[in-house]
């Protein structure tokens, strides 16, 4: 038995998998240096506590969990999406609409940004005091974005608990009644990852067969399907182990590696901002802890964009699960 597939914890969380090779070795043996373009979109992960504990979920987040951003730290976002004119925000979590201050940040982003995108998990809105959420999402324009393990309720309820498909699809529902996935203005897009220790297939193929059953069986609509592989860190890493699949995945995702797909990765114009206001190069990244280079500005709070630009990207054998096949990144795949 190779020791990888033995559970180790660091400080609370998986430690980083075993490779056969190290991601910076494969970067150069292509020629290729991993650097930001800029800070195009500020993803902001306002915590760890969730109305769920998915099988999946990079952030190990549950409802027990207690991370949750300040008004501090979301007046310093706030500041910077103004001084700066970042496009984008992104919203993420955990169950972002958990945190007391999530409303307050959305209607003041508005604001400012062009663009504001929350990552919603749907069961959320059957929460005490969560029922509005559609009419407030369509009020604030915002872009939700969804993830469904699948059209079926087995494969969804074996990911993300008994029961979630149901509510699920009733939030659905209750989405595309108030304008989203049918107005142009009220996007709604869902995210689909494997169940199992497999890669996702082509975007555009299952984004077909999702869109046909949906409004066959349920008669939901929506705008776009991103398929997104599974990160070998925290919960699922965990089950990669206990498994013993940790070797074959990694295996997999290094044979998979495709370097088209460096160029658009979501590192190099996003930069991710913890529920304490740490810097980091991705969502990913933050969950290992490992942050932005030592020479770029480490809290929201010293925030430069001129010293963020250019920056090298840190990775680690994790990196291999954004440039496997197509590639994956918070908006789907990045590669033709």
């Amino acid at each position: 038995m190779q020791t990888a597939t033995i559970q180790i914890r660091r400080n609370g969380k998986s430690a980083l998998p075993d490779s056969p090779v190290s991601f910076g070795e494969k970067l150069k043996a292509h020629n290729l240096d991993l650097r930001s373009t800029g800070v195009e979109i500020l993803q902001v992960n306002v915590g760890k506590l969730c109305n769920q504990a998915c099988k999946h979920c990079h952030v190990d987040a549950s409802p027990t969990r207690t991370e949750i951003m300040s008004r501090q730290v979301i007046e310093a976002c706030l500041d910077v999406l103004r001084t700066y004119k970042i496009p984008t925000l992104d919203i993420t979590g955990g169950a972002p609409e958990l945190i007391p201050d999530f409303r307050y940040f959305v209607t003041e982003a508005e604001k400012t940004v062009g663009k504001i995108i929350i990552r919603h998990n749907l069961t959320v809105m059957f929460e005490e005091g969560q029922n509005d959420l559609p009419e407030f999402f369509r009020e604030k324009e915002v872009e939700v974005v969804s993830s469904l393990p699948y059209f079926l309720q087995q494969q969804t309820d074996a990911q993300r608990g008994a029961g979630v498909f149901d509510k699920s699809v009733e939030a659905l529902k209750k989405l595309n009644a108030v304008g989203y996935g049918t107005d142009e203005k009220l996007i709604l897009n869902l995210v689909y990852n494997p169940v199992g220790a497999f890669l996702p297939p082509v975007q555009e193929s299952i984004e077909t067969d999702f869109k046909r059953e949906l409004k066959m069986r349920y008669d939901v609509v929506f705008n776009n399907l991103y398929t997104i592989t599974n990160m070998p860190i925290a919960r699922y890493l965990d089950w990669l182990r206990s498994s013993r699949n940790e070797e074959s995945y990694m295996q997999k995702l290094t044979n998979a590696f495709n370097p088209s797909t460096v160029a658009g990765l979501m590192c190099r114009n996003t930069l991710s901002v913890d529920w304490l206001g740490n810097l980091y190069d991705c969502d990913f990244n933050q969950m290992l802890e490992i942050k932005v280079s030592d020479e770029s500005p480490q809290t929201i709070f010293d925030f430069t964009p001129e010293k963020l630009a250019n920056r090298k990207i840190k990775t680690a054998p994790h990196c291999f699960g954004c440039t496997a096949g197509a590639g994956s990144s918070c908006g789907g795949t990045v590669a033709v």
